[in-house]
């Protein structure tokens, strides 16, 4: 192993990251991986236990535990604060990852719907932010995870796309007020990445929309293990001179989103749908 190589590994080394939404398959697992091989230790924030990264993780003696949290409940995001902080004493990183999505026009929204879609990817980032806030060690860094429709809006995902966006606002405006206290927050905003989520729209697309995806995501669509690198880097001192911006990963404002394409095959996927079935994911990406 060489300098760079025994660099990376200890890159954590000391760290303590609290992270939303680990799922087995996610981007929220990947990152809990990557940061715990670099050497820190892992909160995994998640309201279903994810059995196979916690075999992955006890396999390769890792430090880790599991908070059962639904992030839309204050008591339980305080819980799983408290959880972490007694088991490794601090907080350095936070990652909120944790987030849901639904396709289908506005008219066709129940409201309870969109206020859960918001509940979890606005105000659940903001409600785990500010729990996480006292807990935070000083010079730590926050990442919340957004999402290139935040930044490129796509018939059928309006509200979530709102919901993303509202989080990159929130990321520019505590980046301001949070660096006096040494604290950066920085965005990643993922183009489509080859996860449980998305899994239930790809699997309905004809070859000739999969291509309309392929030609707006250049090096094709991602998956966790290609995000996850990127939030380790931001939440590294490497990063120590970036915050209040938000990142496009595999996509960027240059390349044009399949819209007439995407809303066509979510009202297929919508009718398909049995009543009063949504297309709604889990609680993570």
């Amino acid at each position: 192993m060489n300098a760079l190589e025994e660099n990376s590994k200890a890159r954590f080394a000391g760290q303590v990251a609290f992270i939303t939404g680990t799922s087995d398959q996610g981007i929220g697992g990947a990152v809990a991986e990557t940061m715990a091989e670099a050497g820190a230790a892992v909160v995994l924030v998640t309201p279903d236990e994810p059995q196979r990264l916690i075999k992955r993780l006890r396999r390769a003696k890792r430090r880790f535990c599991w908070a059962d949290c639904d992030i839309t409940k204050l008591d339980q995001v305080h819980k799983a604060i408290e959880l972490g902080f007694d088991k490794f004493g601090k907080i350095d990183i936070l990652v909120n990852n944790a987030g849901i999505e639904q396709a289908r026009s506005i008219e066709m929204f129940e409201e309870e719907e969109w206020e859960n879609i918001l509940a979890v990817n606005l105000s659940g980032t903001i409600r785990v932010t500010r729990a996480a806030l006292p807990y935070l060690a000083g010079r730590g860094v926050i990442i919340n995870v957004s999402s290139a429709l935040a930044l490129g809006g796509c018939p059928g995902y309006s509200v979530y796309s709102a919901s993303k966006a509202g989080v990159d606002g929130f990321t520019q405006s505590l980046a301001w007020e949070l660096a006096p206290r040494g604290i950066r927050v920085v965005g990643v905003a993922p183009g489509l990445v080859h996860t449980p989520m998305i899994h239930k729209h790809i699997q309905h697309l004809t070859s000739e929309v999969q291509a309309c995806i392929n030609a707006c995501h250049p090096l094709g669509m991602g998956m966790p293990g290609d995000v996850a690198p990127v939030i380790a880097f931001l939440a590294s001192n490497e990063a120590r001179w970036i915050t209040g911006v938000t990142i496009p990963v595999g996509w960027s404002y240059g390349y044009p989103l399949p819209v007439s394409r995407l809303m066509t095959e979510s009202r297929e996927v919508e009718s398909r749908a049995p009543a009063g079935k949504s297309q709604q994911g889990r609680e993570n990406r």
